[in-house]
């Protein structure tokens, strides 16, 4: 064989070998994930971006560039061999060094190669725009925009767990545990988590905080306590404990001197996690009340029974019993 026609074979195949590569590690790279990692400051993303951000000028280019190679390639082997003999070479140089390795090699590699043939695929694409352009707008108009991809919870969640799995990831159980805990708190509702009312330590408007009252208070170890009028369902105020710092039980203060009314919240067993976390941390409350529609009492929830849904971790301090 001619040695300037094996060069210019050697040159076709590897130019069929990039396109065919390039067409599917590009594609292979998702645009979400390329415009995360450039965000977080990876210039290798940046760099790969711009080229992909051409959406089907990019394919067009890199496809017609492919078809143009290929076909060369059948032209110049058609030269030197008879017309079975030079199709079946084609078919096997394409296939094995046109297709199979560039595409294997660049499906792995998509990043490193995209990176450093960046400046190649925009050559090909200033040379090929006349052709290309029309054609990609053509798919633009009737195709739209490549969409962004967006996952469901449940793939989060999946995502999460198969990276705390993984020995290369920096994802370690206690994040994934919060981080699935944070995508799930949502979902549930103030019910799944309240303490009901017959485990609530109330305590009447009219009593008198004496030394027993206020012993009885210290036992019990809560530092925020429902206070409620005659009936036990009519729930009027919050006595912090913190409050009671200091106080004379000789005075005999009524509770409801010493209760506060301002930070109390009302709010119905179906109400989501995330909107009274929200709403706890606007009016600046530690505690709401948990009632039905006709307003009986049925339990309450406080903001650490939020958090530990949020971490999937109950928080113990020194007077709760395990």
């Amino acid at each position: 064989m001619n040695p300037l026609i094996a060069l210019s074979l050697f040159a076709l195949i590897a130019l069929s070998g990039l396109f065919s590569g390039l067409t599917l590690g590009l594609y292979s790279i998702n645009k979400t994930e390329l415009s995360r990692k450039t965000e977080l400051g990876d210039k290798r993303a940046a760099r790969v971006q711009r080229v992909r951000n051409k959406g089907n000028l990019l394919l067009v280019s890199l496809l017609l560039g492919n078809v143009a190679v290929n076909s060369a390639i059948s032209i110049i082997l058609g030269t030197v061999a008879s017309g079975f003999l030079a199709g079946l070479m084609a078919t096997g140089l394409i296939v094995i060094f046109g297709e199979i390795i560039p595409q294997a090699s660049c499906a792995r590699y998509a990043m490193w190669v995209g990176y450093h043939t960046a400046w190649i695929v925009e050559l090909i694409m200033i040379i090929l725009y006349p052709i290309a352009k029309p054609i990609a707008w053509t798919l633009d108009l009737v195709l739209g925009e490549e969409l962004r991809t967006i996952w469901s919870k449940r793939e989060l969640e999946h995502i999460i767990r198969m990276h705390e799995d993984d020995p290369r990831s920096t994802v370690d159980a206690d994040e994934e545990r919060i981080l699935l805990g944070a995508l799930s708190f949502s979902e549930k509702t103030v019910e799944q988590v309240m303490t009901p009312r017959k485990e609530v330590y109330q305590i009447q408007k009219n009593t008198k905080l004496n030394q027993l009252e206020l012993h009885k208070i210290r036992k019990n170890g809560f530092t925020r306590i429902p206070v409620y009028a005659k009936d036990r369902n009519n729930i009027i105020g919050v006595l912090y404990a913190k409050d009671l710092i200091g106080a004379d039980p000789d005075d005999a203060v009524v509770v409801e001197k010493m209760m506060r009314t301002t930070e109390l919240i009302h709010v119905s067993r179906l109400k989501k996690l995330d909107s009274l976390l929200n709403m706890m941390i606007k009016r600046r409350a530690h505690l709401a009340v948990v009632t039905e529609k006709s307003g009986a009492f049925v339990g309450i929830v406080t903001l650490e029974d939020v958090v530990e849904e949020i971490i999937g971790r109950e928080i113990n301090d020194e007077d709760d019993v395990e």
